[in-house]
């Protein structure tokens, strides 16, 4: 025989166990990053007192202007995030919360992550080189690039890097800076054939951007939405798939003829 609860009891009893849920997941750590933009360094100067990009084999031309390469910051992986921060971090513009197996490799101690995203480092800095020697027709093996950024890690400065090394070796092909004195910053990975990827948490990077003084933005194409969802005002977006489409885009800019591509 089952005695009937009334409705006020019945709804009370129903409500504990969602209490007891939401109790838990306040205080249970939750598999997200939270992020916010990042240093912004620029690859034609000086990172820490050490020239970015360093030259050995070939003339080289002093530059003006900027190319600044941006990243985020993200709670390192073994921070426990909570539900109180997801919520605090979804109001914000200047804070975004990433799955964190997007952000950092799963599976893996906070060293092993650190040793990976120094390879990738490696790895994208080598390839941007390639890209740009390919770029300018110097495959000469006596031309050394060497790429010194510290404490960044990750493959997201290649298309900066590869802009970087033609500027200081090519500038615009006519005498004039692939800037045009402007302060340009950007984000994209980069392969040997320069072709541009997708990197991620570039609506974080364009306010990074415009902190430091830049004006010009160059995103890979495929991000044109994540980029113009926060994009802060006077800085213009230049959507990029290739190392070639890069440089036109720059140099269509700085002379005013020819088209600019935009998101």
């Amino acid at each position: 025989m089952f005695s009937r609860l009334t409705r006020p009891r019945a709804v009370a009893v129903c409500a504990l166990p969602v209490v007891a849920l939401l109790a838990t997941a306040a205080f249970a750590p939750l598999p997200f990053s939270l992020t916010q933009p990042g240093l912004t360094a620029d690859v034609l100067g000086e990172n820490k007192g050490e020239p970015v990009i360093t030259i050995s084999g070939a003339p080289t031309r002093d530059t003006s202007g900027e190319l600044r390469m941006t990243t985020i910051e993200a709670t390192s992986p073994d921070t426990d995030v909570r539900l109180g921060d997801v919520i605090d971090a979804w109001f914000r513009t200047d804070e975004a919360v990433m799955p964190r197996d997007s952000v950092y490799p799963s599976g893996q101690s906070t060293r092993e992550i650190e040793q990976y995203n120094t390879e990738q480092m490696k790895q994208s800095q080598d390839a941007a080189t390639e890209a740009a020697l390919n770029y300018l027709d110097l495959n000469d093996k006596n031309i050394e690039v060497t790429l010194t950024l510290a404490d960044v890690g990750g493959p997201s400065a290649g298309l900066l890097f590869s802009l970087g090394i033609i500027d200081k070796l090519n500038g615009d092909g006519a005498d004039g800076d692939l800037t045009g004195g402007r302060t340009i910053a950007g984000t994209g990975t980069i392969d040997v054939a320069g072709k541009v990827g997708a990197v991620g948490g570039v609506s974080l990077k364009t306010q990074a951007a415009k902190r430091d003084g830049a004006t010009v933005f160059l995103v890979p194409k495929a991000e044109c939405s994540d980029a113009k969802a926060e994009l802060p005002k006077g800085l213009r977006l230049i959507p990029v798939t290739t190392l070639k489409g890069a440089v036109n885009a720059l140099e269509a800019l700085d002379s005013g003829k020819g088209s600019v591509p935009s998101c």
